[in-house]
């Protein structure tokens, strides 16, 4: 990237001081993380082709039914552009199937992921669409409400992978490096803490 269009890239994160943010519009219930970014003071911005991520800081990959977004992600040629991204430092919220399309393993059935997070998940663990529940989970030592849909479990968490929040026993927020990923949708929580959590890792506008 020459330096003219790096400028102009920097400007547009921010401008009026708003961070831009990626949010992965391919397939999946995007708009609820849209308005909680807006409420938060970012700038979402839809993502439908690898190069509209040109100038985002940060990257919201949401929930929806991974089977298909593999076929669309293939299709668009993401399965590079996301892993530069990651690559580059530049903090990913995945949730739901997000969380399921990075995990480095994933099992009930098995399937091609991306590998960024080093955590093994099975699909659907907790039930079935009609089996979707709400929850009070604990998210950094304090309550925590969570909505769970066709959620899937983590069965195996990396030495390099923490432990933020927790359902039953079981991790449902975790943390690698820039990552960040809930099994769980925090857009329907009406808590804005891993939104904020997640914007908080951003560089701050000098």
């Amino acid at each position: 990237m020459n330096a003219r269009r790096a400028m102009r890239d920097k400007k547009a994160m921010r401008e009026n001081g708003r961070p831009s943010i990626g949010l992965l519009a391919l397939q999946g219930a995007f708009h609820a993380h849209g308005e909680v970014l807006v409420r938060l003071g970012a700038a979402p911005r839809e993502v439908r082709l690898p190069g509209d991520l040109n100038g985002a800081e940060g990257l919201v990959l949401p929930g929806g039914e991974s089977t298909a977004l593999l076929r669309l992600i293939e299709e668009y040629g993401f399965e590079e552009t996301i892993p530069r991204f990651a690559a580059e430092g530049k903090p990913i919220l995945a949730t739901c199937m997000g969380l399921i399309l990075l995990a480095r393993e994933v099992r009930n059935p098995a399937q091609k992921s991306l590998g960024l997070l080093d955590v093994a998940v099975e699909r659907n663990a907790y039930g079935r669409q009609v089996d979707s529940f709400e929850a009070e989970g604990e998210v950094l030592g304090r309550p925590f409400p969570m909505v769970f849909i066709r959620a899937p479990r983590i069965l195996d968490v990396g030495k390099n992978v923490e432990v933020l929040g927790t359902w039953n026993g079981d991790p449902v927020l975790v943390r690698q490096r820039n990552i960040l990923a809930a099994t769980f949708h925090p857009e329907l929580s009406g808590d804005d803490a891993v939104h904020g959590m997640f914007l908080d890792v951003l560089p701050r506008e000098r």
